[in-house]
């Protein structure tokens, strides 16, 4: 393996965003299109926040117990900002794939965004780096 390969190598670049001003329906409704599990949100080029298939699903867990239409009117009563992560480790295009794995592993992290300039360039996940790892082999 390259100890010095940039992460730029292996995240994704074509990267979906969300801005806070969307409605959590328009986030799931792109996790579901995308088979993804991570959305940064952008103000402008300005990461804010990420949102996850997780933090919906924590907020939409009752549906569980009440039925179907609860969480439409859970998703209808909080924004985005509400329930996006705002406290953001980011990495650099620049960095190592191994820089970023400690930074994963060590914040039991799944994914990150990854910035260029102070901009969004990408995201790398976990399952981007398993990828990488079974490429080696």
């Amino acid at each position: 393996m390259k100890k010095r390969t940039p992460v730029s190598t292996i995240m994704t670049a074509d990267v979906v965003t969300v801005n806070k001003t969307q409605k959590l329906r328009d986030v799931e409704e792109l996790l579901k299109q995308k088979h993804i599990r991570h959305i940064p949100v952008v103000s402008g080029t300005e990461v804010i926040g990420m949102i996850s298939r997780t933090d919906l699903q924590k907020i939409s867990f009752v549906n569980d117990f009440e039925g179907e239409g609860l969480t439409t009117a859970i998703y209808d009563a909080l924004s985005i900002e509400q329930v996006m992560t705002k406290e953001l480790t980011t990495v650099q295009d620049t960095d190592t794939i191994h820089e970023v794995t400690d930074v994963l592993a060590a914040n039991e992290f799944h994914a990150l965004p990854v910035l260029k300039d102070g901009a969004l360039a990408g995201i790398v996940t976990t399952t981007d780096l398993l990828k990488y790892l079974s490429a080696q082999y």
